[in-house]
This record gives C-alpha cells, sequence and structure tokens, in this order.
C-alpha cells in the first residue's frame, strides 16, 4: 500500500506541472494588456507601466515566468496581485466557503443520489421508477440560474411570508451551515441526476449477478442480500463518480455564489478574469488541480475496502 501511494504521487508531479502550464499559457494569451487594465478608463503613465511588467516579470519569456511561478508553488508562494496582496492570503477565508459549499453539496449528492437510485433499482419497471427517471430529467434540463431563483423565491420567500418558517438562508453565510443547504442543492442537482442513473444501473446489473441469485436460494436475508453483497459490489462505480464530481462542483460553483451571494474561491475567480489577475486565475486553477488529484488518491484507497480482491502491492 504504501509504494501505491509513493507512486501515485509521483505520477500527480506531471499532471500538476502539466495542466498548470497549460492554463498557464491559455491566460497569458489573452488578447490586452494585464498592466495597461489597471488603469480602467484612465490610461495609465507608460513609465509606471514598465516598472509594473518589470515588476511582475511579464517582460520575460513565458517558460522563465511559468518557471517563477511553478518553483514558488512548491514553498508554498502562489504570488502576488497587483494590489500587493498575497494570492495564498486572498485565498484563506475564500476557499473555506467554497469547500464548504462543495461538501455540502457533494453529500447532498451522494444522499439523495445513492438513495433515489437504490429505491429506483429495486422498483425496477414500476410506475415510481419511471417517477424517478423523470425527475433526474427534470434536474437536467433546469439551468442553475433558474433552479437557484426558484428556489430563493419558493423557500426563502414564499415560505418565510406564508407559513413564517425561516430555516433557509438564501443569501450570505451569516447563517452557518444553514447557508449552504439551499446553494448545495442547486450546485448538486445535476449530479444528482446523474449520480442516480448510474446507481440505478449499476444495481440492477448486480442484482441480475449469479452470486445474487445463489445467495437468495440459499435463503440469505433480502437485507444482507442488498447491504452486504449487492450494494456494497455497486459502489466502486458510485465512488468513482463521487470522487471526480469534487472537483467539479469546486470548479463549478461560480454561479452558484453569485446567485446566493456567497463570498467564495468562484466570485474571487470570476472578478480576477475580469481584471486579468493573472497570478488569482493560476492559482485557482492549481488548488483546484490539487483537490482533484488528492480525491482520485483517496478513491483508489477505497477501493481495497470495498473490494478485498483489490489488493495494492
Amino acid at each position: 500500500m504504501g509504494r501505491y501511494v509513493i507512486r501515485r504521487l509521483l505520477q500527480a508531479i506531471p499532471v500538476l506541472l502539466g495542466s498548470t502550464f497549460l492554463i498557464f499559457c491559455t491566460v497569458y494569451a489573452l488578447p490586452g494588456d494585464p498592466v495597461m487594465i489597471l488603469g480602467g478608463e484612465r490610461r495609465i503613465d507608460p513609465v509606471l507601466a514598465a516598472q509594473l511588467r518589470e515588476q511582475y516579470g511579464l517582460n520575460d519569456p513565458l517558460i522563465v515566468q511559468y518557471w517563477n511561478y511553478i518553483s514558488g508553488v512548491f514553498v508554498g508562494d502562489f504570488g502576488e496581485t497587483f494590489q500587493g496582496v498575497q494570492v495564498a492570503d486572498l485565498f484563506a477565508g475564500k476557499f473555506q466557503v467554497t469547500i464548504q459549499l462543495a461538501v455540502t453539496a457533494l453529500i447532498i449528492e451522494a444522499l439523495v443520489g445513492l438513495g433515489l437510485g437504490l429505491y429506483a433499482a429495486l422498483r425496477r419497471g414500476r410506475w415510481q421508477d419511471h417517477a424517478v427517471l423523470a425527475l433526474t430529467l427534470l434536474l437536467v434540463s433546469v439551468p442553475t440560474l433558474v433552479s437557484g431563483f426558484v428556489l430563493q423565491l419558493v423557500l426563502g420567500v414564499k415560505l418565510k411570508t406564508e407559513l413564517g418558517i425561516d430555516f433557509f438562508p438564501i443569501s450570505g453565510t451569516e447563517a452557518g451551515w444553514r447557508s449552504f443547504l439551499v446553494p448545495g442543492f442547486v450546485l448538486a442537482g445535476t449530479s444528482i441526476a446523474y449520480l442516480v442513473r448510474l446507481t440505478r444501473t449499476s444495481l440492477m446489473e448486480t442484482l441480475r449477478a449469479d452470486y445474487i441469485r445463489t445467495a437468495v436460494a440459499k435463503g440469505m436475508p433480502r437485507s444482507r442480500v442488498l447491504g452486504r453483497h449487492a450494494l456494497r459490489n455497486s459502489l466502486i462505480p458510485l465512488v468513482t463518480y463521487l470522487g471526480a464530481d469534487l472537483g467539479t462542483l469546486m470548479g463549478g460553483a461560480v454561479i452558484t455564489e453569485a446567485i446566493f451571494n456567497l463570498n467564495g474561491i468562484g466570485q474571487q475567480l470570476f472578478q480576477s478574469v475580469a481584471r486579468r489577475e493573472n497570478a488569482v486565475v493560476v492559482g485557482v486553477v492549481t488548488v483546484l488541480v490539487l483537490v482533484y488529484l488528492i480525491a482520485n488518491l483517496i478513491v483508489d484507497l477505497l477501493y481495497a475496502v470495498l473490494d478485498p480482491r483489490i489488493r495494492y502491492e
């Protein structure tokens, strides 16, 4: 197991270098001069602009700029903005908001997706199964902007004014963990639909396996057949999907954070792209890549727990 972890960590290095280099090239290839954009409608003095380009290394070749950036990342230095603020300090509080939102969405996705998928698989072909599948189509079809504003209206306005229930905050983070319930569901909406269908398909295939029929024929209780054999052996593709989806949820939080006024990394990323704060944009992507790599490593290690036949030499 130890050798496997070390090997995976070594394999993550070229992935990190390749992905950050690509986004670095993409960001710096955008049209416009980031120094001149700082002045907005006012023109920056050419002498000051030249000093800023020299200070931030914008006159260096692209490969030199990338080397200076990535060498700093390995010691925890993500650079600084044009206002002199360290990018790492800028991330400190805002990444916490985004991580809370993404983890809340992942928990909601796992509970609702696995639950509805299991329910549909056990009632395949019946009206309950068709109702669940229709619900997944609705979740996939409705854009995040629409579902976000609808839930804000229903849960934040109608529920409060007509029934006096004020449990679901719809803006800001002042209510603690409750502030992330509605935006977490909105963020996880599409992923829930995919997970329901994946759970349903995986469990239905497992229930048709020979060893399941043998267990039922021997008189094993239905709950034990489902829990110990069928569901456990169906979890590997589901855990794989959930692990990969964590990075997707964090990356897709831009719209959700804007709708619910959450001061997370999504809003910061949007503002940084508009202002051409290249160090911030590349830093956000770098952290998302790290989260994705760590999540996939954890998923791979869980394989041995879910299926004892899998062993890491």
